[in-house]
């Protein structure tokens, strides 16, 4: 009896065709965020080595305002406001950690957030444990952006508005018009918050993101995360300094929570090297991008959807490429849009330019053998 509520909501899941599990990685790299191949790589493996062998503790014992604040974690925060030209940075263990912190303590109570439909579920974890007020704009819609943005200054004088968007989109692997979307809060006042967690290390000069034309405006907030093409772990908030120090002491995930190991800094601090070191990588990953655009609808960046609409068809499609010998997951709602069920196919320094065209081939005839 006790276990009936729960089997009953994974019953329904089931019904649904959205029951999930834990699959461990098998086959060619087609599902990782790991761009750059640098988790798996000996250069991150030598600066953990180095790191450990000069006394670099594995854990940090504490939270960062009691025990837990570390020389790493100052040395890699100010090579980051440095490498980003950010004014401020804060480091977190992950980016749901950040994207939560920063949305559940930052925007106040009469502010309204004008959010991206696509945005991360973290920033949602943030805004429904915050007191401002919250709308969702159709994705990439500028003028819908900017009638809100009208409509709340004819009738709110004294609260803030904050933009937030995604840079790179993480299941349509589209690209925000941060042109835009930077003219309008320097037009209106607004605050404009970017999650760069799937651009970075990927995009812009030295890998510094889609936003390195807006670091360093006190209205522009940048995250940045380090486990995806960074190949660690963690998230990089880069702010004007007082919203820095109002997330030290305001922000509950930061406050109550043990710090990021040390360890993991100083490995972070490595793949900020490696980023400017190491352009090659880069233009390598780039080349495989436009390569896999030859064989599939291109989207313009290292993430390619597959669409497919039905979630049972897209599980089984997944399972058949896994079969073959390509590590490619089926993503469905609430992930993604009712009807949009696809297989989220990403593009790493992982796979080689044959196993790219491999697996065009046999996504091919798989395909067709459902249709």
């Amino acid at each position: 009896m006790l276990m009936q509520p729960y089997n009953a909501i994974l019953q329904r899941l089931e019904n649904k065709g959205r029951l999930r599990g834990l699959n461990v990685a098998r086959g060619a790299d087609f599902s990782s965020n790991d761009y750059l191949a640098l988790a798996v790589s000996d250069y991150l493996r030598n600066i953990a080595c180095e790191a450990l062998e000069r006394g670099v503790p594995v854990g940090s014992g504490g939270s960062r305002l009691l025990r837990g604040n570390h020389p790493e974690h100052e040395a890699l925060e100010a090579e980051a406001a440095a490498f980003f030209k950010a004014p401020q940075v804060l480091y977190f263990a992950s980016g749901f950690d950040a994207n939560q912190a920063v949305f559940a303590t930052l925007p106040q109570a009469g502010d309204l957030v004008l959010y991206d439909a696509l945005i991360h579920a973290s920033i949602h974890a943030g805004l429904q444990a915050g007191k401002a007020k919250t709308k969702s704009v159709p994705h990439n819609d500028i003028a819908t952006f900017e009638a809100a943005i009208r409509q709340f200054r004819a009738t709110e004088k004294s609260g803030k508005l904050w933009l937030v968007v995604e840079s790179l989109y993480s299941m349509d692997g589209d690209f925000a018009p941060l042109a835009e979307l930077s003219d309008l809060a320097d037009r209106y006042g607004c605050f404009l918050y970017i999650d760069e967690a799937h651009a970075t290390g990927v995009f812009g000069a030295d890998g510094r993101g889609l936003t390195a034309e807006l670091a360093g405006r006190d209205n522009v907030l940048i995250l940045h995360t380090c486990g995806k093409a960074l190949g660690a772990s963690g998230a990089l908030v880069c702010a004007a300094k007082p919203l820095i120090d109002v997330l030290i002491n305001r922000a509950r995930g930061f406050i109550f929570s043990t710090a990021p190991a040390p360890l993991q800094a100083a490995i972070v601090r490595g793949s900020l090297k490696v980023l400017a070191a190491e352009p090659q990588r880069r233009e390598k990953l780039h080349t495989l991008i436009r390569l896999a655009g030859q064989y599939l609808q291109p989207s313009g960046s290292q993430i390619i959807p597959y669409l497919i609409g039905d979630n049972q068809h897209a599980v089984a499609m997944a399972e058949a490429m896994q079969n073959h010998g390509f590590d490619i997951r089926a993503i469905r709602p609430p992930t993604v849009p009712l009807g949009t069920a696809r297989l989220r196919i990403s593009i790493t320094l992982n796979v080689d330019e044959a196993q790219i065209t491999r697996m065009a081939e046999v996504l091919k005839q798989i395909a067709h053998s459902y249709e």
